[in-house]
């Protein structure tokens, strides 16, 4: 109490309050040197702030932040490019429900990338499971606006498919990367509508897992492994819905088509996409033709697993060493198996010299190793006697 009415303390906290200024001063020089960037107007709105928060010191106050990442880059350059697709089938009819109640409904939905910009037209690739049996497809674009869309071609093998829209409305096109230079544990980002169009736009990110994984397919769905399909696999969120949508590398670039999700209780973390470089060929295909162009050999096949024991000793006549291969139910007229000279209950077990012991191997060769036109040399057993022939192949679209 004494040293605040004392005379002499008031010189000492005057000194004191002039020696704390000059200080001040020096510590302010000093800032101005260290941080040069630091401007009057920076100064000015600090100040500006600081004297708001000293007059009413309850206020809450928000701090606005732009945060700009590398995955915030790629989702503003390719969420125009991704868009939504809905499949119109007619419901079966109620006979006693109002005629506005058998128009077309929304029978599925899925996700499309707008791969190409020509003229009045915009081409967006999807996935043939996505327009399956559609009467009338629909895309939504990003911003909300709804376009008539025509399914120019699909294809069940590879599970692509290819629209066609106005291009008035759409501001954006994706950019193909290569899918033949990713590496596991490579980042990526997956844009799509997971669930349907509730959740348009959705953005998932991981790394990819593993390339060149070959899944098994059963076309048909008759139990019976009919293809076998090359992806990419990754753990980003791929769900139902995000079909069609695009798999995007650290460039900004699509480096696959999401396609499907293993869907088992005991697996988590897998989803799947058609590698682009796979892709290529298939959308120019479906885009130009309608179709993909295959050759065959114009013969009804089936897996020799899949005749009784019995039946290949009293029937195909096959030596008890023949294990696996490729019987020939039916040979189509005018084909090049026809012309070869092959026929019904001749057992295929060699193709170009390399075994042949289920269909799935058939198809592998002759989609990947061979092409329209080509000849291709072929050994089958004929009533228990090793023939060769050679089978010219054909288009089949």
């Amino acid at each position: 109490m004494g040293y605040y009415n004392s005379p002499e303390p008031q010189k000492k906290q005057k000194g004191y309050f002039a020696s704390s200024f000059t200080g001040l001063i020096a510590g302010a020089l000093l800032v101005g040197v260290v941080f040069p960037g630091f401007t009057d107007s920076d100064a000015a709105m600090q100040e500006t702030s600081t004297s708001a928060a000293e007059s009413t010191p309850n206020n809450i106050q928000n701090v606005s932040a732009v945060v700009t990442t590398d995955v915030t880059k790629i989702v503003d350059k390719n969420s125009a490019t991704v868009v939504g697709v809905i499949n119109l089938q007619t419901a079966a009819q109620n006979p006693f429900a109002p005629t506005a109640q058998t128009e077309s409904q929304e029978a599925g939905t899925g996700s499309g990338v707008i791969y190409k910009q020509e003229g009045n037209a915009a081409y967006i690739v999807t996935n043939n499971h996505v327009v399956k049996g559609a009467e009338k497809v629909k895309v939504t674009l990003s911003d909300g606006t709804e376009l008539d869309a025509e399914v120019l071609g699909a294809d069940v093998w590879t599970d692509l498919a290819v629209l066609k829209v106005a291009a008035d409305s759409v501001t954006a096109v994706a950019e193909f990367g290569d899918s033949s230079v990713l590496k596991p544990g490579e980042p990526v980002v997956a844009i799509g509508n997971p669930l349907g169009l509730q959740f348009s736009g959705s953005v998932t990110t991981g790394v990819i897992s593993g390339t060149e994984r070959a899944i098994p397919i059963d076309i048909n769905e008759d139990g019976t492994e009919d293809w076998e399909s090359e992806v990419i696999q990754t753990d980003a969120a791929i769900n139902p819905g995000n079909s069609g949508g695009a798999l995007i590398n650290s460039q900004g670039q699509v480096i696959g088509i999401n396609s499907m999700k293993i869907a088992q209780d005991a697996v988590e973390g897998i989803g799947l996409a058609i590698p682009i470089n796979t892709a290529v060929p298939i959308i120019e295909d479906l885009e130009t033709k309608g179709a993909v162009e295959r050759p065959t050999m114009g013969v009804s096949i089936m897996d020799l697993q899949r005749v009784p024991m019995q039946y290949r000793q009293s029937q195909l006549k096959l030596p008890e060493e023949i294990e696996g291969g490729i019987v020939v139910q039916s040979v189509s007229p005018g084909s090049g198996a026809a012309e070869a000279g092959l026929e019904a209950y001749d057992v295929i077990v060699e193709l170009d010299g390399k075994a042949i012991t289920t269909v799935l191997d058939l198809r592998r060769h002759l989609y990947n190793e061979t092409k329209v036109g080509d000849t291709v040399a072929i050994k089958v057993y004929r009533n228990g006697k090793a023939v060769n022939l050679e089978v010219e192949l054909a288009e089949s679209l």
